[in-house]
């Protein structure tokens, strides 16, 4: 099963159980499956043991060959791959690295500002960017502690 197939298979049944599926990675040859998830009031250990014994069972019965699945929350420095995620969490600070430099840079780090017509706005320095979604590669929250 391709990637895509098996995130939007994940992403329905989180959905289904109360959970947001933040990302999905596969090793090379398929052989580990790595879920994220996440829900509005954190995850905890027993929701990784009810979702992980969940998709278990479902994997058994698509078919989807593997040796080891780990199911956790996103962590404290979140990744944030879709426009929810850019919408839920403006106002917090991220750090950003972009696919084709602007300005000379490829890594920011600064606070987010909203998303509007395919440009997220991020304020560096008092300064407010306007980046391309499709030049973001990696974006992620900077933890508070």
């Amino acid at each position: 099963m391709a990637v895509a197939d098996l995130h939007g298979l994940l992403e329905s049944t989180l959905h289904g159980l109360g959970y947001e599926l933040v990302d999905v990675e596969r090793s090379g040859r398929g052989r580990l499956i790595r879920v994220f998830m996440d829900k509005p009031d954190g995850i905890g250990v027993e929701d990784c043991a009810a979702v992980s014994n969940h998709l278990t069972r479902l994997l058994a019965v698509e078919g989807i060959d593997y040796d080891r699945l780990e199911v956790s929350s996103p962590g404290l420095d979140r990744p944030l791959t879709k426009m929810a995620d850019f919408i839920r969490f403006s106002g917090e600070p991220v750090k950003l690295k972009l696919r084709m430099a602007v300005e000379g840079r490829r890594n920011f780090s600064g606070t987010l500002r909203g998303v509007d017509n395919g440009t997220l706005q991020l304020e560096v320095d008092g300064k407010l960017l306007s980046l391309e979604l499709s030049n973001l590669g990696k974006v992620r929250l900077i933890p508070k502690l």
